[in-house]
């Protein structure tokens, strides 16, 4: 079975924000997720919104930072939002959006991201687990701190968002209770990620059908394909710099044929950015077209490898015109493309 879920760029008005939300809830989607980042509103207090206005979809972030915020206060925020949501809750952890640790002026090279991340997963999974933690460790230290923040659901998944590997998706096999995998699209791709992600949970002695394992992808569905693909290309341009070099590449794209719009964004020329990011370069790296394009990219490239759930960043006009002011026709809505979603692509994934 193939879980679907929505994340969320709180960028819109709340009440549309929350409109989005209560829809995906109502349609069956497993989970909401959103982005624990500044440049949008604050997550935790749109969750902690809907919490009373939903009935059953899960919630968390994909993903919060572990390096801008210590985890003990990450816990804090989910025990009590799971209690809320009577135990809806769920989190994704990764070291940070490198561009935005990089405006923060924190030096992530040196920091070790990676352990810091496999730390802080100790650290969250004791004080989400007791309520109490004594910890003396390489990033973070604790002596005998409490908190009453606690969750309803007897274990709250604590999952690792993941990118260019293997590192991270062995880890993820290892000591995680699953994944998201972030601006994937190639059957290459996806096998490399599945062959670590197997052998990390091979080394643990687990089974990794156990595990969450999801695609997170910027996806744009219509009725007009060409709407689709042309919404999808503006915004891939924005995600091109988050994706590793080694990632751009198992999807057959020469990482330095990316520079140009790279070189564009750093002199704040967001349209030549987006101009030279090619319809193939959009192709390639979303879920977009019609129904029956996105399955069956989903059904070819990404399913057969063992993800077992897609977790879709949809974009929209709105986004469009936020990010570049430009004007996109024939593509619906947020909510349009989820009523898509439901009556033409889950029936189909079965």
């Amino acid at each position: 079975m193939v879980n679907f879920s929505y994340v969320h760029l709180p960028a819109y008005p709340l009440s549309q924000s929350m409109d989005m939300i209560k829809t995906a809830d109502e349609l069956g989607f497993y989970g909401a997720y959103s982005v624990d980042e500044t440049y949008w509103k604050d997550m935790w207090l749109l969750f902690a919104a809907l919490a009373d206005k939903t009935k059953q979809i899960r919630m968390g972030p994909s993903v919060t930072h572990v390096i801008l915020k210590d985890p003990t206060l990450i816990v804090q925020q989910l025990a009590t939002l799971d209690e809320l949501t009577n135990g809806r809750v769920e989190a994704v952890i990764s070291f940070g959006n490198l561009a935005m640790l990089g405006q923060y002026h924190i030096k992530w090279q040196e920091s070790k991201p990676l352990s810091r991340v496999k730390e802080a997963h100790q650290v969250m999974r004791t004080f989400l687990d007791n309520g109490v933690i004594t910890h003396e460790g390489e990033f973070y230290n604790y002596t005998g701190l409490f908190t009453f923040a606690r969750p309803v659901q007897k274990r709250m998944p604590v999952k690792i968002g993941a990118m260019g590997g293997p590192r991270s998706f062995l880890a993820a096999g290892e000591l995680f209770d699953g994944m998201h995998h972030a601006l994937g699209y190639s059957r290459e791709n996806y096998e490399y990620v599945m062959k670590n992600v197997k052998a990390g949970a091979e080394k643990a002695g687990r089974n990794w059908q156990d595990l969450d394992l999801a695609a997170w992808v910027v996806w744009v569905i219509s009725d007009d394909s060409q709407a689709a693909k042309e919404t999808a290309r503006i915004m891939v341009a924005f995600y091109l710099s988050a994706m590793p070099q080694q990632q751009v590449e198992r999807h057959g794209i020469e990482y330095s044929s990316l520079q140009p719009i790279f070189e564009a964004f750093g002199a704040g020329d967001v349209q030549k950015a987006v101009d030279l990011t090619t319809p193939e370069i959009g192709e390639k790296l979303s879920i977009s077209g019609t129904a029956e394009e996105c399955v069956a990219k989903l059904k070819n490239n990404i399913l057969p490898t063992g993800i077992n759930h897609v977790v879709a960043a949809i974009s929209d006009p709105f986004l469009v015109k936020a990010f570049t002011g430009r004007d996109i026709e024939n593509c619906p809505d947020v909510i349009g493309q989820m009523r898509l979603i439901h009556d033409k692509v889950l029936p189909a994934l079965g």
